[in-house]
């Protein structure tokens, strides 16, 4: 009974791609955060469905997403990093910024908290940490390094601060430019009991495997949101604009700022398609 029953599954599955699938592919780049949190892995199966294409999701920080979008190497990008996404639309390389969703970033790190930063504003948080690690051994801040959005917001809020980027990067050994995503980040992180800038959807999901905390979570300049954009080189425009307006529909929206939250308790994203952010 068990071998018909598989036999028949097997069956069933070998006829799908007539039924839903037209052999199209679309490329899509995307965060490290956007893919580290498990988003994709159900957004991608609801819109080829939809839409009968397959959908093939590339990971990167939004700088490497964004080169791969002027090259012409992928048909839709979704990133977080407002300034160089208008660049990218300016310049012609995509055909509109649309944002769909946002959530924050934190300052995470020891409990202990060594560099006492706790309650400040992430500015004076950098430059305290700055200060501390200069002094103390025990201080470290791991960076992205990656020219990743995370890495934007990061220099964002040391030119907040009143630092210069490069200035800030040759201070000494209390500072540590990793050069990788998100996840294998607080990884190290941990490993090193330092500190580092997360967006909340990331620290979220590995928060049980790390010893870490929240200790700066407040700030204007905290705020993260994440835009699809279908690039104007792409020569399948029409499926483009289906994943852009996908990723808007209201029934998506709902199910972005439902994401995570019985299993993490709080959102990963909150859903902003129409706003102007």
């Amino acid at each position: 009974m068990f071998l018909m029953a598989t036999a028949m599954l097997l069956a069933l599955v070998s006829v799908l791609p007539a039924c839903g699938q037209t052999g199209e592919r679309l490329r899509v780049a995307t965060t490290t955060s956007l893919y580290d949190t498990g988003l994709w892995e159900y957004l991608e199966p609801m819109f080829e469905d939809e839409y009968g294409v397959e959908l093939d999701v590339i990971y990167a920080g939004t700088g490497k997403a964004l080169e791969w979008g002027r090259r012409g190497d992928v048909d839709v990008i979704a990133v977080h990093s407002k300034a160089r996404e208008e660049q990218f639309v300016a310049e012609g390389h995509g055909v509109e910024r649309v944002p769909f969703a946002y959530n924050y970033f934190l300052i995470v790190g020891p409990e202990a908290d060594p560099a006492g930063i706790s309650g400040m504003s992430p500015e004076d948080a950098f430059t305290k940490l700055m200060a501390e690690g200069k002094a103390n051994s025990q201080v470290k801040f791991i960076s992205r390094g990656d020219g990743s959005g995370t890495h934007g917001k990061e220099k964002a809020v040391w030119a907040s601060a009143g630092y210069d980027y490069e200035d800030v990067r040759r201070s000494g050994a209390w500072y540590v430019e990793a050069g990788s995503g998100m996840g294998p980040i607080l990884v190290m992180a941990n490993e090193m009991r330092a500190y580092t800038l997360s967006d909340v959807g990331t620290y979220l999901v590995y928060k049980s495997d790390l010893d870490l905390v929240a200790i700066v979570d407040e700030g204007d300049i905290l705020l993260n949101v994440y835009s699809v954009m279908a690039a104007t080189r792409s020569e399948k425009a029409e499926m483009a604009n289906n994943l852009v307006e996908f990723l808007t529909l209201e029934e998506i929206q709902e199910f972005i700022g439902e994401y995570g939250v019985e299993e993490y308790g709080r959102q990963l994203f909150a859903p902003c398609a129409g706003q102007n952010m």
